[in-house]
């Protein structure tokens, strides 16, 4: 009777735990590199690159949607398309529309709020807790897509402004762990904590994505974008083979944990 009760309680998503972070960061930063190979490594352009990877978005998206419960393979995959996807979509808006890495990111960042405020307002909370019915589901992958794509705009507007590729990533990096010291040692809001630290992995993986791909003379590592994508994506299998993982609970039968 318990154990029912306890699988019954839990959501559709993985429980937000470091393992969790983790295999985030690794998933957006093989958006990076992954969207960043056939845009301009196979050299098919940005609108085509978004085109290739909304498909695969959506079919797992509507997978997800209609699983019973969590399942790590699925969800993670979800991820990487949605981070790839925005990757492509954040680059044509940004440099094919012409609408730069400052105004794309004020567009992006209006989307976003838009979606969180319409989630809140229908359902009472933008909690990933509350994530088991297809309506919820539609706001938080709609709200995923949205900020892996502000995401990777925050990532290249913050490279072009002089930090660089490398102090891109010790930027988001400071910038998270001001979120993790404000989680441990205050009350902010641990849904707002989530979201914010949420959006901010995605430039975090996108700089280190450019970190890996870019020539040495740009501050990069001149590794092949193919080949880190690979690397990354067999990081991303092996952690979900090997770290623990398990399903978000519903509020009430267990602690606030976003």
């Amino acid at each position: 009777m318990q154990k029912a009760l306890s699988e019954g309680a839990g959501t559709k998503v993985p429980a937000v735990t470091l393992t969790f972070w983790i295999i985030k960061v690794a998933a957006t930063t093989l958006g990076e590199t992954g969207g960043d190979t056939v845009t301009m490594t196979w050299n098919l352009g940005y609108l085509a690159g978004s085109l290739i990877f909304i498909g695969p978005l959506v079919i797992l998206v509507a997978l997800q949607i209609g699983a019973k419960k969590f399942h790590p393979f699925l969800y993670w995959a979800t991820i990487i398309a949605s981070t790839t996807a925005g990757t492509t979509m954040a680059d044509f808006a940004d440099r094919s529309l012409g609408l730069g890495y400052p105004g794309g990111s004020l567009i992006l960042l209006g989307c976003l709020l838009a979606v969180l405020e319409s989630w809140y307002v229908t359902q009472g909370s933008v909690s990933v807790q509350t994530v088991s019915t297809p309506r919820v589901e539609a706001f938080y992958w709609t709200t995923i897509t949205i900020s892996q794509t502000l995401g990777t705009a925050l990532g290249d507007w913050a490279a072009d402004s002089g930090l660089g590729y490398g102090g891109g990533v010790l930027f988001f990096l400071a910038a998270l762990t001001a979120i993790a010291v404000l989680y441990f040692m205050t009350n902010v809001s641990r849904v707002f904590l989530f979201w914010t630290a949420f959006i901010l992995t995605r430039p975090l993986g996108a700089t280190v994505g450019d970190f890996f791909d870019k020539p040495v003379a740009q501050g990069g590592l001149n590794i092949s974008r193919p080949l880190a994508s690979g690397i990354i994506a067999l990081f991303i299998i092996a952690c979900i083979l090997i770290l623990p993982q398990r399903a978000g609970e519903h509020p009430g039968h267990a602690p606030e944990v976003s």
